[in-house]
């Protein structure tokens, strides 16, 4: 189905140059990772598989919430499809569901970046619906694919990034499953081995 991702979890990305439609300021830019590495800032790259579908525009919209949310944590949020700048244009204009989109939507024409990620239907010749998370040195920590038929939860998302920004800093420690930013974190440790309930249930 997909091309077989060149990047691993835990891997430096290489940087790469795209073009987007800013629907903010409605007009056309020319961006890269470098630019984002260099401000120490985080990165949430979005795939979707295409312009003027159904599940997609839900998708932009229910992140479009959060996007406030992210910004204040220094998080770049960067939509991409392998439709044209042009494309991303017209259908803003024309889908309400986008109208609270603030994001860049990069263009991915000839799926490089979706191939370098592994998220390039080839037979399709679009994206299948990638989640990837690069922390401010460029490492990519976060990795999520879905097929096209299901959509994903932004609200996940943000938790998903309050943790590893929190780990960001505190390099030390693990955060339990369904971890939520003020809740008690692990560290790992001998005393931890085959007695995490103990931590777990204080």
């Amino acid at each position: 189905m997909s091309d077989t991702a060149i990047l691993q979890l835990g891997h430096k990305v290489k940087d790469f140059a795209f073009s987007t439609y800013n629907p903010v300021e409605d007009r056309f830019e020319e961006h890269s990772l470098f630019q984002y590495v260099l401000q120490k800032k985080w990165c949430i790259l979005y795939f979707y598989p295409a312009d003027f579908t159904f599940v997609c525009p839900t998708e932009l919209s229910d992140l479009a919430q959060y996007w406030e949310q992210l910004q204040q944590m220094g998080v770049e949020v960067i939509s991409i499809s392998t439709d044209t700048k042009f494309s991303h244009l017209a259908w803003c204009k024309a889908e309400r569901l986008l109208k609270n989109v603030k994001f860049q939507m990069a263009s991915d024409p000839t799926g490089e970046l979706a191939k370098f990620f592994g998220v390039y239907d080839s037979v399709a010749g679009v994206a299948l619906r990638g989640t990837f998370i690069i922390n401010p040195e460029g490492v990519l920590v976060g990795s999520e694919v879905n097929y096209y038929n299901v959509g994903r939860n932004a609200a996940e998302l943000l938790r998903k990034v309050r943790a590893y920004t929190y780990l960001y800093e505190h390099p030390e420690q693990v955060c339990p499953a369904a971890w939520e930013e003020g809740q008690p974190v692990l560290v790992p440790s001998e005393k931890l081995v085959g007695r995490v309930h103990d931590f777990i249930d204080k």
